[in-house]
């Protein structure tokens, strides 16, 4: 059975009808009724319904990390994207809210998994202990991203409607901390994968032991502490369950490969690549938006080696402000990559060398710039040979756009470093320094008002 096959399968169960559902969660007080856990077979459709949560939450994370910052401009008609492509980002903006939704739809679902699990009787203790972790895990990767988007959020714990709709804004540092919780308490029980493993759909598409080291290796990374980012990242590493690809062009052009660690699927139903916030059509299909041209000179110079492969160029698109360049990351259905990928290995290289070099070990075997060497030889770059510590973290910077670009991470990047305000005032005339952070969705504003008055300044 091909892995395409495997992956379709799996989410039949659900019964998603159509795209739109998938990256437009319904409102949360929407969601009680489709959900049922009574006794042990209702066990794995709610638990598929906590990984279809997360896939909804894959294109706005993308949207997010790439469109905000320097990666994008803008080319079509969409509005969301004319803010997003000019810098002038509003709370009504329509991939603002779906992001929100998709992270609160994973939490609720995670939630009603860690409430009602318990009282089924006859589940097995290592099911039992596998799904949990599995919620925990969730919870606590929504809440992730969304106190580094948003910042402060509501800090959602229970699947009571009557509760959740009035609840206030908890401090980021609260939220992390929730959030290590859960990755801790996951890490525990999620089952361990061996480094003789090769079904690498499974590896990539449900949790275990080393996807959770991965996921707490970019949390510590933001924390800023380095020798915990980077004992996680060396675990990951040498677990041998992720490998890195020869080839860098096939991380552009297939699904599911070696280094996958958290990748989220789909099939020929469900496929956003005709939706509002489907990557394909929002880059590929309608161009809205289109590589900017300062992203374009990095990946076609020699320092990006083979990940110039991530864009590519037709005469027959330039018109007008079009420079005819195109992601190629992101295909249809009937494609072999139109997967959304969340976490791969060769992030952890670069956590690893961006902590290396913070903590002053720039050379040597485990030095920053071994780390980042590894993956410029896979690209055919040129090796890196500067040795200055400021030097190397900027070197780790532009690794990340070389190797990483559409990935989610750029915007993040920035503002985790302190770099935006200098790389993003000189991209764009419009950036304002509220842009560090998104704003809280207009219709959350006017829907709890327990937001009343506490929207992030300047929206």
């Amino acid at each position: 059975m091909s892995r395409f096959i495997q992956y379709s399968l799996l989410f039949i169960l659900l019964g998603v009808s159509s795209c739109r559902e998938v990256l437009q969660p319904q409102p949360v007080d929407l969601l009680v009724d489709a959900l049922v856990l009574n006794e042990p077979n209702d066990v794995q459709p709610v638990r598929i319904g906590m990984y279809s949560a997360l896939r909804g939450m894959a294109a706005p994370i993308i949207i997010a990390g790439d469109f905000t910052a320097d990666y994008i401009q803008f080319n079509g008609t969409f509005n969301d994207y004319r803010e997003l492509g000019t810098k002038q980002i509003t709370a009504a903006n329509g991939a603002v809210d779906a992001l929100w939704g998709g992270l609160y739809r994973t939490i609720y679902v995670a939630n009603f998994m860690l409430e009602n699990l318990p009282k089924v009787a006859g589940v097995p203790e290592a099911t039992r202990k596998q799904v949990t972790a599995e919620a925990r895990f969730l919870r606590g990767f929504a809440n992730f991203i969304g106190a580094y988007t948003y910042g402060d959020i509501p800090q959602v714990t229970t699947t009571a409607q009557s509760a959740n709709r009035t609840i206030s804004r908890t401090s980021r540092a609260t939220i992390l901390a929730s959030v290590l919780a859960d990755y801790q308490a996951a890490l525990t029980d999620l089952p361990d994968v061996s480094s003789g493993s090769t079904n690498i759909t499974t590896n990539a598409t449900f949790l275990n032991k080393v996807s959770c080291q991965a996921a707490m290796a970019r949390f510590y990374l933001y924390q800023k502490n380095w020798a915990k980012a980077e004992e996680l990242a060396t675990s990951v590493i040498n677990s041998g369950v992720y490998k890195l690809e020869t080839n860098y062009v096939d991380i552009v052009t297939r699904d599911f490969t070696g280094e996958s660690i958290l990748e989220v699927g789909y099939n020929l139903s469900d496929d956003p690549g005709t939706s509002t916030f489907g990557l394909n059509n929002i880059l590929v299909g309608r161009r809205e938006v289109i590589p900017s041209n300062q992203l374009v000179l990095l990946l076609t110079s020699a320092e990006a080696g083979t990940r110039q492969q991530t864009i590519t160029f037709d005469s027959k698109n330039l018109r007008g402000s079009d420079n005819g360049w195109t992601v190629r990351k992101y295909g249809t259905a009937s494609e072999d990559n139109n997967n959304i990928v969340l976490i791969r290995l060769a992030e952890m290289y670069l956590i690893r060398a961006e902590a290396r070099a913070q903590l002053g070990r720039q050379t040597g075997a485990t030095g920053a710039v071994a780390d980042l060497n590894v993956l410029r030889t896979r690209a055919k770059a040129p090796a890196i040979t500067t040795t200055v510590q400021a030097d190397v973290l900027l070197a780790v910077e532009r690794e990340r756009v070389y190797e990483l670009a559409f990935e989610g991470h750029r915007w993040y990047d920035l503002v985790r470093t302190g770099r935006v305000q200098a790389v993003m005032s000189a991209f764009s005339s419009n950036w304002n320094s509220r842009y560090e952070l998104w704003p809280i969705p207009q219709r959350e504003i006017q829907q709890n008002p327990a937001l009343s008055g506490q929207q992030n300044p300047g929206y």
